[in-house]
Order: structure tokens, then C-alpha cells, then sequence
């Protein structure tokens, strides 16, 4: 094991080798933190160019969570004892350091299966998003709340939730809400089932399978593989999907103000009044910021997308309202964080590299290059 995160070697049928990655830190629901995240992108980096590991299993340890997003409470810590300088460089490398294992995921060469079994929010989201399989069990729980704590939906959500069927990717950005997975599945945030129970098997039946067909073939097997593990899968009944009409009809509209004034005039029972609440609550400022980057994103590619999160993310931490939520949600625990006004606040002065943290950032070159370029991979 190396900082949080478990490491595992496992030897197939055919002579190969499946690599296992857990995340080992049950206590803090499995938060990444950058020493995980470090450990997660060196481990991947190695075997990709390893002809011996032929794919990835990516898992949480303990039965609560997969993943309940990065470990953000130490942004509180170091802005007390920080410069702006010097907490833009730290920022500069918590951000760039998980968005390029995010990348690295969603580009990754070889089968790469994570199970979601449990909590999955934020950063947990980052990683399960990019998987070429994404398996959820009966106990998963997915959420971007970032809302509630000052900053937006990052981790490549800018891409991925303005990529969901109509504006739902929308109403999971701008309330914070949970799905189970029935819900992800059937938002196409993942592509299969998997009973708890049956997880042992999954690692049994990776190990029997034919690692040396071509790489067409290969997914086909392991779609059909998974497919037959997840048949017998007892999902809940979904959360979510039964009010896609209504939550069309209420986030009608491209004025955030007047969707806004709708959605919080709306008589609501049940979930939705709660999820609603759970907006209202929430920082402005992220309400502004996850609008924006919601009908960009649907014009941008994933580089450009992840480009805007970085340079958003920074300047969240710098300016915005990301350490006062920390402050109020984790640290007093008050619950009454003290948001700033959004209407007096430049949005776009949020999508400026801050002049605090050097004339740029060579992920943020690299993906701004790459956005530029058009690449069609990407």
C-alpha cells in the first residue's frame, strides 16, 4: 500500500497480468488526497507501458464509499497560513495533479474498470467518469454537490454533465442531488450493474477472461462478461428518472435568473423540494459558475473543458466562496457560510489566470493548446 491507495498485481488465465488499484483510506470515506492522487497517476503512467498488465481495476475499499471526493479541508488550513502567491501554488498543484489523473483515465490505453459501490461524489465522480467501464452496485450513490461548499462542478463535469439528456446535468449541478444507480444508468453515467455481493466474482471472472484478443474484440468480451455478472444485479428503484419532465419544465429558459426565481417559486413536494432547498442554499456564486460552464461545456471539447475548471478552480480558492463553504460545512461545521453577492461579482474575472499564480500553468498550456488545435480525440 503507498499513501492510501492499495496496490495489486493479479495474474490472468493467459499469462498476464490485471493491475488493482484500491483506494485504502475507508476512515475519510476514501477522499482523495494528493499524495492518493499522486500514487493513483504513477501507478496507472507504469502500466500503460507495461505489455505485461493487459487492464485496470479501480475500487474503494470498505462498504460506505468508493470515493466522497478530494480531501478539501486542507485548502482551510493552508489559507490561514498562506500567502495568495503561495496559496495559488498550492492550488496550481492540487488542481493540475488531480485533472491530469482525470485525463490520463479518460485517455487510458487498456481496459479500465471502476466500481462505484457507495458514496461516488466530486472528485470520486472525476475518476468513475472516465472509465471505459463504469460498473455501479445497489449501494451506489452519486453526487456533484460542490454547490454547497463554494466551488462547482469540476473534475471534467463541465464536460460530462452538459453531455446528459436534456437539462438534468443541470439540476445535478445546481442542486447538489443524489442518484442511485439505477438513475446512472440510466443518464448514461454508467455502463453496467454489479450485485455487492458479486464483486469477488468480478475479479474471478477478469482473471478468466481471454486478455490477447484484438482490442475490439477484447471490449466486446468484457461488455458481454460484465453484462452477465450484472444481470441479477438488485438495483433500487431510481431516484431521479421519474421527474425528468418536471425538472425540464422547471429549468426551462437561458437566463439563470429567471430559472431561478421559477424553480424557487415552484410548489414542491418530496425530493425535489429538498434538492431545491439544497440550491437555495448553496452559493450563489457557484450557481453562476456551474451556468456558465454548463452551455459552454456543450460546445467545448474535454481538454477545453478541463482547461476552464483549472483556471476556475484556482481562482476559486483565491477569490470565490470555496473556503468559506470548507469553513462552514467541515471546519466550524455552522452550516452558515457567508456567501458573497453574485451580482457584484465580475464572473468573468474568474476566467483569468490569476497574475498570483505566474503567467500560466503547463497543464493549463497544454490543454488550452490541445482546445485550440481542435483535436478530434479529445
Amino acid at each position: 500500500m503507498s499513501d492510501g491507495v492499495k496496490v495489486a498485481l493479479l495474474p490472468t488465465r493467459d499469462g498476464q497480468r490485471l493491475g488493482v488499484l484500491t483506494l485504502d483510506s475507508p476512515a475519510s470515506l476514501n477522499a482523495l488526497s494528493l499524495p492518493m492522487i499522486q500514487a493513483l497517476a504513477q501507478q496507472l503512467a507504469d502500466w500503460q507501458d507495461d505489455d505485461t498488465v493487459c487492464g485496470v481495476l479501480l475500487e474503494g475499499a470498505g462498504e460506505k464509499a468508493f470515493c466522497a471526493g478530494g480531501d478539501i479541508r486542507a485548502f482551510y488550513h493552508e489559507r490561514q497560513r498562506m500567502t495568495d502567491p503561495e496559496l495559488a501554488d498550492y492550488a496550481c498543484a492540487f488542481f493540475e495533479q488531480e485533472y491530469r489523473l482525470d485525463l490520463l483515465i479518460h485517455h487510458y490505453p487498456k481496459p479500465l474498470i471502476c466500481v462505484a459501490d457507495g458514496i461516488c461524489m466530486g472528485g470520486g465522480m472525476g475518476l468513475f467518469a472516465g472509465a471505459r467501464f463504469r460498473l455501479v452496485t445497489e449501494c451506489s450513490l452519486l453526487a456533484m454537490p460542490e454547490v454547497s461548499i463554494g466551488l462547482y462542478p469540476d473534475v471534467g463535469a463541465s464536460w460530462f454533465l452538459s453531455r446528459l439528456p436534456g437539462r438534468v446535468g443541470l439540476w445535478l449541478g445546481l442542486t447538489g442531488a443524489r442518484i442511485n444507480g439505477a438513475d446512472a444508468l440510466g443518464l448514461g453515467l454508467a455502463d453496467g450493474a454489479l450485485s455487492r455481493a458479486a464483486r469477488p466474482q468480478l475479479i474471478e471472472a477478469l482473471l478468466r477472461l481471454d486478455w490477447r484478443q484484438p482490442a475490439e474484440e477484447l471490449d466486446d468480451s468484457l461488455a458481454l462478461m460484465l453484462a452477465a455478472l450484472g444481470a441479477a444485479a438488485p438495483l433500487p428503484e431510481p431516484l431521479l428518472l421519474p421527474h425528468l419532465a418536471q425538472i425540464e419544465s422547471l429549468l426551462l429558459g437561458r437566463s439563470l435568473v429567471r430559472v431561478l426565481d421559477r424553480l424557487f417559486d415552484a410548489p414542491l413536494t418530496g425530493s425535489l423540494a429538498q434538492q431545491r432547498d439544497s440550491c437555495r442554499s448553496g452559493s450563489p456564486l457557484s450557481r453562476a459558475l456551474l451556468w456558465r460552464q454548463y452551455w459552454q461545456g456543450r460546445q467545448q471539447s474535454l481538454a477545453g473543458s478541463f482547461a476552464n475548471e483549472l483556471t476556475l478552480s484556482v481562482n476559486c480558492v483565491l477569490k470565490g466562496d470555496f473556503i468559506e463553504g470548507v469553513r462552514a460545512l467541515l471546519i466550524d461545521k455552522d452550516k452558515q457560510p457567508r456567501w458573497q453577492d453574485a451580482e457584484q461579482t465580475a464572473i468573468a474575472e474568474f476566467y483569468r489566470w490569476p497574475a498570483c499564480a505566474g503567467a500560466s500553468n503547463p497543464l493549463w498550456r497544454e490543454l488550452k493548446g490541445q482546445a485550440t488545435h481542435g483535436d478530434s480525440s479529445i
